[in-house]
């Protein structure tokens, strides 16, 4: 049968997409097509580059004020587009294309934490500050508004009233890069 096709978007360091795409090299299943991030010199695109996968970037108003970036999505044709650190609104236009293909990774337990401004280091922080005694990552399908797509998936982990937010970071992050290749696999398959 044929080989899905996975676009990812990420704006950081890419640590989640680098992952996403060795799952997937040699599984037959599934092959990242292409990498995109919002900033030219994301370190995700070097790292893209280093495992041979196609990568661009692009700015703000290409994706929500142009149709560039959709026009490119409905020439890659991707089975499922992933957000793995994605700081951008997703743009309408793309998701109505793509209807139930595009998720992203939440680093907390929605619907706590989510919405506006609640991404990376400011989510732990606020988890933090609240004395959580667990935090954890949701996978969710992405609608037009900040973090309110169903959700597909959670895990948990135990937080400690010792914890710094870059103890928080470090927790979620392992579950991210357990969990996240896996529920695309299922998602795919």
């Amino acid at each position: 049968k044929d080989m899905k096709r996975i676009v990812i978007f990420a704006s950081g360091s890419g640590t989640n997409a680098e992952n996403i795409i060795k799952h997937f090299q040699g599984n037959g299943l599934a092959k990242v097509i292409h990498v995109l991030s919002n900033k030219k010199d994301a370190k995700v695109l070097s790292r893209a580059s280093a495992l041979g996968v196609a990568n661009s970037s692009f700015n703000k108003d290409e994706l929500l004020k142009t149709t560039t970036i959709h026009d490119l999505m409905l020439e890659l044709k991707p089975d499922l587009i992933v957000l793995a650190g994605f700081l951008l609104k997703f743009p309408e236009n793309i998701i109505t294309a793509f209807p139930n293909k595009i998720i992203n990774v939440h680093p907390a337990l929605l619907p706590k934490y989510g919405g506006k401004g609640m991404y990376g280091s400011n989510v732990h922080k606020a988890v933090v500050a609240n004395n959580e005694e667990e935090s954890g990552i949701t996978i969710h399908y992405v609608n037009k508004h900040y973090d309110e797509g169903n959700i597909i998936f959670q895990a948990s982990t135990q937080l400690f009233p010792s914890d710094s937010f870059e103890d928080v970071a470090a927790k979620i992050h392992v579950l991210e890069q357990k969990h996240f290749p896996l529920v695309i696999e299922q998602l795919l398959n």
